[in-house]
This record gives structure tokens, C-alpha cells and sequence, in this order.
């Protein structure tokens, strides 16, 4: 039998997958779900972007990701 102080132990170590969960519950979406839309940016933020990814190797979705968050 599995003790409270356990269950607490694993809703701890998991604690994301427990909120994946929740949130999928709600919204019938995983949280790591992506999305593809369609955005207006001025040249000098494309070549900036570029740049970014040229220098990090990072895709520009994930440098602009990273930004926001």
C-alpha cells in the first residue's frame, strides 16, 4: 500500500506531467503542442532573426519563443 508521504513524493517529482495533464484536461491540448500562424515582420527584424539562428543554431520559432517567455 502506498503511504501519503509517498503520493506526496511523486506528485513532487512529477509535478509537470501531473500539470500536462490538467491542462489537456481542460483544453483537450498538450502544453508542448505547437501552433503555426502567420505573422508581419520588417525586414530588419527577419535579418535579425537570421543572424540569431545562424549564430546559435537555434530554429528562429524557438529564438522567438525564448524571447516572449
Amino acid at each position: 500500500m502506498i503511504t501519503k508521504k509517498r503520493i506526496e513524493e511523486i506528485k513532487r517529482k512529477y509535478k509537470d506531467v501531473f500539470e500536462s495533464l490538467e491542462e489537456y484536461d481542460k483544453t483537450h491540448k498538450l502544453p508542448s503542442y505547437r501552433e503555426r500562424i502567420d505573422i508581419t515582420l520588417s525586414v530588419e527584424t527577419i535579418n535579425k532573426l537570421k543572424k540569431e539562428k545562424e549564430k546559435t543554431g537555434k530554429p528562429i520559432s524557438r529564438i522567438i519563443e525564448e524571447k516572449v517567455n
